[in-house]
């Protein structure tokens, strides 16, 4: 099999039907999809304010900008962000991951590379070798990088000089970063979580750019069950898209968009299929709780890390769990979200808790 077959199962090599313009088409719709310009950002008000002084001061002065990270979540701008910084700053954008450099003969590749004034992406940067890491410190403060050639007693040491560069690191995991690399980076920030009118102008804009014809209410359901995150929102709108053409008039009203989110299981919190099965056994099978994290993890038949990293988080934002020195405990909300009163004999917590605005 072709390795383009691989990477594309739809393309002209396995569907005759399908022509390279049709897939090139289809590749530039959805990185259409992202905004290029910190005047297209939506939301993150005080990070754009932040970010923009930075940017058009280094953009003035003709000079790379201080290094950057940005953390947060999965989902919520950090790659787009990169693109945006990249092309306020008018550089060339070259894009990695901590995982995929092993060796520190990876990351001088990469560095001998990088022209003056140009953006190097590491995703997942907490994610670095250490042995990496050590060699991007002086890259990064001295514009210098140290290279070792040949081993044992007959091993020396070059530095090599690299023009000026803005390293922008993202990361999901920002306490695994070390002091010392989080130290040298002139700016750093924490990205949050969206609210629902944030969302409902990403809905309209990624839309726009799709071509779907929606209406106020179509982009408002949308954007009440995404999650606070962006990505979740243009994954939701294309399949309600997908359900609009099929099933209904190609236009995305309120109520296409509940009936088509309804059929690819998402409640009006949010909630997925495997989200209301977590629950569902927490409260059926064992009562409510307390139940272990790894009892709870091979009820649902996946991994620990899955249910504690993946599942859990949003189900804790929203009230629906709590974490307890004894385990996994479900709160009143869960309990109503199912549409059962909980057992008199458990001893339920009872805490007063306001859903955040993403899904109002």
């Amino acid at each position: 099999m072709a390795r383009d077959e691989l990477i594309n199962p739809n393309s002209s090599l396995v569907n005759p039907e399908v022509t390279e313009d049709d897939v090139v088409e289809e590749i530039s719709e959805e990185s259409g999809l992202r905004p290029t310009s910190l005047d297209d950002f939506v939301g993150q008000a005080e990070l754009k304010e932040r970010l923009g002084i930075i940017l058009e001061a280094a953009a003035e002065r003709k000079q790379a900008a201080d290094h950057l990270l940005f953390g947060g979540p999965p989902g919520l701008g950090k790659t787009t962000l990169a693109g945006i910084v990249a092309t306020e700053l008018g550089a060339h954008l070259h894009v990695t991951s901590g995982p995929a450099i092993e060796r520190a003969g990876d990351l001088a590749s990469i560095l001998t590379k990088v022209e003056r004034g140009d953006v190097l992406f590491i995703d997942e940067i907490h994610r670095l070798p250490r042995v990496v890491e050590e060699v991007l410190y002086p890259a990064m403060e001295d514009l210098q990088l140290d290279v070792m050639l040949g081993k044992g007693p007959a091993a020396r040491s070059i530095r090599f000089d690299i023009e000026p560069f803005t390293l922008v690191g993202a990361t999901t995991r920002t306490g695994l970063i070390t002091g010392p690399l989080r130290d040298r980076f002139g700016f750093a920030f924490r990205l949050e979580y969206y609210d629902a009118a944030d969302l409902e102008l990403i809905t309209l804009r990624a839309a726009e750019v799709l071509g779907v014809e929606i209406d106020a209410g179509g982009a408002s359901e949308i954007a009440c069950r995404s999650r606070g995150t962006p990505r979740i929102t243009n994954r939701l709108l294309r399949r309600v898209r997908d359900y609009a053409q099929v099933r209904g008039t190609g236009k995305i009203d309120q109520e296409t968009a509940s009936d088509g989110l309804a059929l690819f299981g998402i409640d009006e919190r949010g909630l997925d299929k495997v989200d209301r099965t977590l629950l569902d056994n927490l409260c059926n099978r064992f009562g409510g709780g307390p139940v272990g994290l790894s009892t709870l993890a091979i009820s649902l038949g996946e991994p620990t890390e899955t249910v504690e990293d993946v599942i859990e988080p949003f189900l804790i934002q929203q009230g629906l769990l709590v974490r307890t020195p004894r385990g996994r405990v479900a709160t009143p909300a869960s309990w109503k979200h199912l549409g059962m009163a909980p057992p008199k004999d458990q001893e339920v917590l009872d805490l007063d808790f306001e859903p955040p605005a993403i899904i109002d």
